[in-house]
């Protein structure tokens, strides 16, 4: 297996992070309009990041090929190790904030898990890529999270916070369930509104809406409460009702959402993890030729995002 092709994968997880970030408007997030709801990082802070992470996504993709002999579940030790000098790398290139953390850890997961499966000669299908990072973190949630309640609250992370707090069990139990939210809310959206011909900045926004709309935002939790994650899964459902960034009252609504999260200091840093892992899951996908064509009705053009 050349250095070419797992070059491709990590090619392709780089671009997933530029264009997340590149995606415009977010509500409450870093884009190319605003900072949304943070006063430490900006579009060029998030420009930067990915440039100190060129090669992890590479090393990722590497270390799946050179263990595809052994089973899937050896694999995440060596993930980890990569990942863990990637956050370096991410956090001395920001002067220590967290841009990336999540997506390193995703995108790590399925980059190396695109590496293990093409060792192998098995398509890079997106069902099976979210199959195997699922067996690669069986049991992670539970290792993670086993004897918290015995922990000084001072000495818990946030993600521990937010497991003990709400039972949020973060992007670990997105990765232990395959991904779940992303094959089941964002990656027929996105998949959809592609090949219908739609921009790949709206097809990103209404993959993002469909992720707020879904799921459980630990970046919100962390910041807020419960009631702050139903209003934004509620604000998410509705610009998804207007016609999402398809409608020009869809997109009222949207950049609206963006004023107002921005105020209230909402951040839905979760999903915006998500939205990068939709793209990476697209492209390599669309790389293999597998990306099946959807029905778009005619007098419609692009289609509206799935309602919630």
């Amino acid at each position: 297996m050349t250095r070419r092709f797992f070059s491709r994968i990590g090619a392709a997880a780089v671009e997933a992070v530029l264009y997340e970030v590149s995606a415009t408007p977010k509500p409450g997030l870093v884009d190319r309009a605003n900072s949304g709801a943070h006063n430490d990082m900006d579009f060029f802070t998030f420009l930067s990041s990915a440039a100190a992470l060129r090669h992890c996504f590479d090393e990722c993709a590497a270390e799946g090929i050179r263990h595809t002999e052994e089973p899937i579940q050896a694999l995440l030790p060596y993930l980890q190790a990569v990942g863990a000098a990637a956050e370096r790398n991410m956090f001395a290139m920001t002067r220590g904030v967290n841009t990336h953390k999540g997506m390193i850890f995703s995108l790590g997961l399925l980059s190396g898990a695109a590496g293990w499966a093409a060792g192998r000669q098995l398509p890079l299908g997106s069902e099976l890529l979210c199959g195997l990072a699922a067996r690669m973190c069986e049991g992670l949630c539970a290792a993670a999270f086993s004897g918290l309640s015995l922990k000084p609250e001072s000495e818990l992370t946030r993600g521990e916070l937010m497991y003990l707090r709400f039972g949020a069990a973060g992007v670990r139990g997105e990765a232990q369930s395959g991904f779940q939210s992303v094959r089941k809310w964002s990656l027929p959206v996105y998949r959809r509104e592609r090949l219908a011909g739609c921009s790949i900045n709206d097809a990103l926004v209404d993959a993002l809406l469909a992720l707020m709309a879904g799921t459980a935002d630990t970046n919100i939790l962390g910041r807020h409460d419960r009631d702050a994650l139903h209003y934004v899964q509620e604000s998410a459902a509705e610009a998804i009702r207007l016609g999402g960034m398809q409608t020009e009252t869809g997109r009222a609504a949207v950049r609206e959402m963006d004023q107002i999260f921005i105020r209230k200091w909402i951040s839905p840093g979760g999903s915006a993890d998500l939205t990068a892992v939709t793209h990476f899951l697209y492209e390599l996908e669309a790389a293999e030729g597998r990306a099946q064509e959807r029905e778009c009705p005619a007098e419609t053009g692009c289609p509206a995002v799935m309602q919630k």
